[in-house]
């Protein structure tokens, strides 16, 4: 049953993703005569790059760690003013009247729409791009937590007062286990938008570091097969994040409060 699983949703898309792939680039190349990296292409090029070859001037570790931390650096950045706004908007009805729409407003705002505000602010590099991923994390966070708060049953609330809860009890005891479940979805959701605008931002702000940059000069280049490799090192790196360590995160998590739900 295990095995069956595994091949439907793992074996199959892969090789759907790469059929598809290899389709593409023979249409490419017989209607455009343009050289398309393939599949096996791409994966020949990136063993080159692990095994030592130069991506412009640096190894592709170098540009994955750079890309990498400034992930994380934003992405942390985000997750502690969100999970702080998400708790005070969700804990207090007069705060989410006056910052709740403020949150909804700039979860509608593209993280690439920062560009402008984050090159006046911080000029080029590295500042401009923690600050990009940073305000495209923030408002799943704050937003997800503030509705986790918000729907926190009331009967439970009433009964923790009804035992001599205090307002710090109150919110530790009660509030934040509530909640707990859509703050790590909010987390999940945020993780992923820090990622997709680390890598642009990498592209436009001038990093001259990192997996975006790399795609950049690759195309000036026209070292295409790099730039693939790149490509399909950002999306490795994102599912590995995303659903095997944040998953099994989100899994205990869930369980050590007793709030894992039921498969059923």
């Amino acid at each position: 049953m295990k095995s069956h699983s595994l091949i439907t949703r793992v074996l199959v898309p892969v090789a759907l993703a790469v059929a598809v792939w290899y389709a593409l680039a023979l249409v490419v190349e017989a209607v455009r005569g343009v050289d398309f990296p393939t599949p096996l292409d791409t994966a020949r090029r990136l063993a080159a790059l692990l095994a030592g070859d130069p991506l412009g001037d640096h190894s592709v570790y170098r540009h994955i760690g750079d890309s990498l931390l400034r992930w994380v650096t934003g992405f942390v950045i985000a997750a502690v003013a969100g999970i702080a706004v998400g708790l005070a908007t969700g804990w207090s009805e007069t705060v989410r009247g006056m910052v709740a729409p403020l949150l909804h407003g700039l979860q509608l705002i593209p993280g690439l729409a920062w560009i402008p505000v984050a090159l006046l602010l911080f000029g080029l590099g590295e500042t401009a791009t923690i600050f990009m991923i940073a305000m495209a994390s923030f408002t799943p966070v704050a937003i997800s937590v503030m509705d986790g708060v918000n729907r926190v049953d009331t009967q439970y609330v009433r009964a923790a007062r009804m035992l001599g809860a205090g307002r710090r009890a109150l919110f530790l005891c009660v509030l934040l286990p509530g909640a707990l479940p859509a703050l790590i979805t909010g987390l999940r959701i945020g993780l992923g938008h820090g990622w997709r605008v680390v890598v642009a931002a990498e592209m436009i702000v001038g990093a001259g570091t990192g997996l975006g940059y790399s795609i950049i000069e690759a195309r000036w280049t026209l070292d295409y097969p790099s730039a693939f490799a790149c490509v399909a090192a950002i999306c490795v790196i994102g599912l590995v994040v995303e659903r095997v360590v944040f998953a099994r995160l989100e899994q205990r998590t869930l369980a050590r409060w007793s709030l894992a739900r039921d498969s059923s």
